[in-house]
């Protein structure tokens, strides 16, 4: 049986015991649905191999050798992740567009016993809402979107994860894009351009459109994903909450926040190779010496004092949005908790 999903929060109504992708591996890591789990039928050089005997020879020898290559996997699957799955197990299926790699081994799974269903048009009509919500971004948030703003080492993405615990919606868009958002900012791979956009748009689908919401404020990418174009001219026109902290208090934030460059020095000195057509080059020598120093507190303050405000400023001039600034002295972890609670009240004083 095929479900059809209408909705992004549909599959969290179903109440699917788990969620299945049988499309090839690098179909998943492209994008896929939130929590499924990659159970390839196809491997990405077997679909290939299909896919040139379907357009070269005849579709009934693709099919021929697809049921194959489908069976050989379907049982490795069975001996392997899902061999102790119950009788009562419910788990949904689904492929590209809801065709036979998906109604192939769901029809497997069902001969088991197991209370399988698929989703009408697959992957690809999940993609279709995702597009659908995030075309419709304006709408949801109008008016809604309060920006959190305030230079490099400010303790933003903290402070939104210690207001969302208080109670504040929020959008961390770092999060979601597994960057933090500067060229210093790399965390790991990141998320697809799909998968990205699927993670925003599943958490816009969870927002209160009647509250308001806090962003972090981002260039029009984060790392190399790029925003939906609707979610950033909100953003430029919304309200700001302005972050005004010493810069000692902000490298201090830095060095701790950013520990995993102190402790790669060579992966350090290559980031701040890459500044070199933005600045002289004594500069950069200076830089590379700090980080070889273990000096990261002063690396820290000069990158922030020569690279980062300078741009921060240049970028707030060319905006005409309303502008709260929230001083603060310090963002030790104990002072990063009474901040956060000064800021839910600034918050609520824009309702």
């Amino acid at each position: 049986m095929a479900i059809t999903l209408t909705r992004l929060t549909d599959l969290a109504a179903h109440g699917f015991d788990d969620i299945i992708d049988v499309r090839a591996p690098a179909e998943f890591a492209d994008d896929h649905l939130p929590d499924a789990i990659s159970l390839p039928v196809l491997d990405d050089e077997e679909r290939a191999r299909v896919g040139t005997i379907y357009k070269q020879v005849s579709p009934f020898t693709a099919r021929k050798l697809g049921a194959a290559l489908v069976a050989r996997n379907a049982a490795r699957h069975l001996e392997g992740v899902l061999a102790d799955k119950p009788g009562g197990w419910r788990p949904l299926v689904y492929c590209w567009r809801g065709g036979q790699r998906s109604g192939s081994f769901a029809s497997i799974l069902s001969q088991i016993g197991w209370r399988v269903e698929t989703i009408a048009g697959g992957y690809k009509a999940w993609r279709g809402l995702v597009v659908e919500a995030l075309g419709q971004v304006p709408d949801r948030v109008q008016g809604r979107v309060i920006v959190l703003d305030g230079n490099t080492g400010s303790a933003k993405t903290e402070l939104l994860a210690l207001m969302a615990a208080q109670g504040v919606q929020v959008i961390d868009l770092e999060g979601l894009a597994n960057h933090r958002g500067s060229l210093f900012g790399a965390m790991g791979p990141q998320p697809g351009q799909r998968g990205f956009e699927g993670r925003l748009a599943m958490a816009l689908a969870s927002l209160d459109p009647a509250r308001p919401v806090v962003i972090e404020a981002e260039s029009a990418k984060v790392g190399e994903r790029s925003l939906p174009a609707g979610l950033w001219r909100a953003m430029c026109a919304a309200p700001r909450i302005v972050l005004t902290v010493p810069v000692a208090a902000r490298a201090a934030y830095l060095v701790r926040a950013y520990d995993d460059l102190s402790a790669d020095v060579a992966r350090l000195t290559a980031i701040i190779e890459r500044l070199r057509p933005l600045h002289a080059a004594g500069v950069i020598a200076r830089w590379q010496a700090l980080a070889g120093a273990g000096e990261f507190g002063d690396l820290a303050q000069e990158l922030m004092i020569q690279h980062y405000d300078p741009r921060y400023a240049k970028h707030r001039s060319r905006m005409a949005v309303p502008v709260t600034e929230v001083e603060a002295t310090s963002l030790d972890p104990a002072d990063l908790r009474a901040l956060a609670a000064r800021l839910v009240r600034v918050i609520q004083s824009f309702d």
